[in-house]
């Protein structure tokens, strides 16, 4: 894919990324629902691990910066960060359906369980100074509820948008060179 195709839609994801996160979610002192994961996940699956992790950490930055909701706290960039490593190291370049799906089910388990339950309960004890057991299980909860709804969302828009995706992702034959006969390009 040519730098600037890759460059337009990272620059289209984060943008999605950061109204999504910031201006479309519901936040509670202890959760965020959202569909934040929808372009975090793109990311992983079209651009790769440092794309993916870029766009997640940028998002998370850009969108304290524009829509603050609280103090910056480096641990939920961190998070971030991870977040989008795991989508992109796991999703990147995943050539069946049945291997996306079942990439799809171990990267959404991991970030949920590890990074949204773990690492997210960590930091939100520690910025707010009260136990770690108070703070993670409404996010097992909430894990729980979200794993198949982000999976089937996933998959489903995988499966919807592969073909668009696909061509714009294919490199355009330049309409000078298409022109050119054959008996000249030998």
């Amino acid at each position: 894919m040519p730098k600037v195709k890759k460059l337009v839609l990272a620059s289209l994801l984060l943008a999605i990324l950061i109204v999504v996160e910031r201006l479309v979610s519901i936040q509670t002192p202890i959760l965020r629902i959202s569909f934040a994961y929808v372009p975090i996940i793109l990311s992983g699956i079209l651009l790769g691990p440092i794309w993916s992790t870029t766009i997640a950490v940028l998002g998370d930055l850009l969108g304290m910066l524009l829509f603050p909701k609280s103090s910056f706290f480096i641990g939920f960039t961190i998070s971030a960060a991870l977040t989008g490593l795991i989508y992109g190291l796991l999703l990147y370049n995943t050539k069946s359906n049945k291997a996306f799906l079942i990439r799809l089910i171990i990267s959404n388990f991991l970030v949920l369980l590890f990074i949204h339950v773990g690492l997210t309960s960590l930091w939100i004890s520690i910025t707010l100074q009260k136990a770690f057991w108070v703070f993670a299980p409404p996010r097992i909860i909430s894990a729980c509820i979200l794993f198949p709804i982000e999976v089937s969302t996933m998959y489903l828009l995988k499966l919807f948008l592969e073909k668009p995706i696909h061509k714009y992702l294919q490199d355009a034959v330049s309409p000078v060179i298409a022109d050119v006969p054959q008996h000249i390009n030998h």
